[in-house]
């Protein structure tokens, strides 16, 4: 995976003169009930409102890869998995270990941000997380940026994307539902490549073009609802 920090460092190592675009956020920012350092999630559900239960996550293969990850058994999985697969053929392989390869569900209560706690719940995912880490000052690539705008029109305001988040985490996506929400179900239906052949051999690398006008459309209108 070539990310906009390895190119910048070796035009850096070259004697190139790189210009750092942005500021770090204070990784503190947020973080749950504590805004002045990493904390202790201690409530019951996290923060997207899904119960913290550990009977309610499995083990889920991710199609395509080798890699398997916990989520939360259901909808929230299918979305999850569906966003996963994505960015595995569209971005960056999740499977060669390489950005910190894929994280969810987990059991670790220490929080640095309050979204972070949706892990807990299983009901949140990262993606190469050590490439583009909380705050973290790493963007991802236009193109790279244009896909996931996609792949947030597919999950149709169901999952929130790290990126719009403050401090921001380019590898964050959760689930923005409420558990039993219709919108959930409805969604998961449509994506569950168990389900439907069609969209499975389509998950494959085959997907809808991003830069079509209407998805992009979908996209823009995605933004404010998706922005936390």
């Amino acid at each position: 995976m070539i990310s906009r920090r390895s190119l910048l460092n070796a035009a850096a190592g070259a004697g190139v003169l790189v210009v750092a675009q942005g500021t770090v956020l204070p990784a503190a920012a947020n973080a749950a009930d504590d805004p002045t350092g990493p904390a202790e999630w201690t409530r019951k559900s996290s923060s997207n409102g899904w119960r913290i239960d550990p009977v309610a996550v499995a083990v889920h293969h991710i199609e395509g890869t080798t890699r398997s990850v916990s989520l939360h058994q259901g909808d929230a999985a299918v979305i999850l998995l569906h966003i996963a697969r994505r960015w595995h053929y569209e971005i960056a392989g999740i499977d060669t270990g390489e950005g910190g390869g894929i994280t969810a569900h987990t059991t670790r209560r220490t929080v640095s941000a309050a979204f972070e706690s949706n892990y807990l719940s299983g009901t949140a995912i990262a993606l190469h997380p050590r490439a583009y880490p909380l705050a973290g000052s790493e963007r991802l690539w236009p193109h790279h940026e244009a896909i996931v705008r996609d792949i947030l029109v597919d999950c149709e305001g169901t999952v929130v994307w790290g990126g719009d988040l403050k401090p921001a985490k380019a590898s964050h996506f959760h689930i923005a539902v409420r558990p039993g929400d219709r919108a959930l179900a409805r969604v998961a239906e449509k994506l569950d490549t168990s389900r439907h052949r069609e969209f499975r051999a389509q998950t494959a690398g085959t997907v809808a073009d991003p830069a079509a006008p209407g998805r992009r459309v979908k996209a823009r209108r995605l933004r404010p609802v998706t922005a936390g």
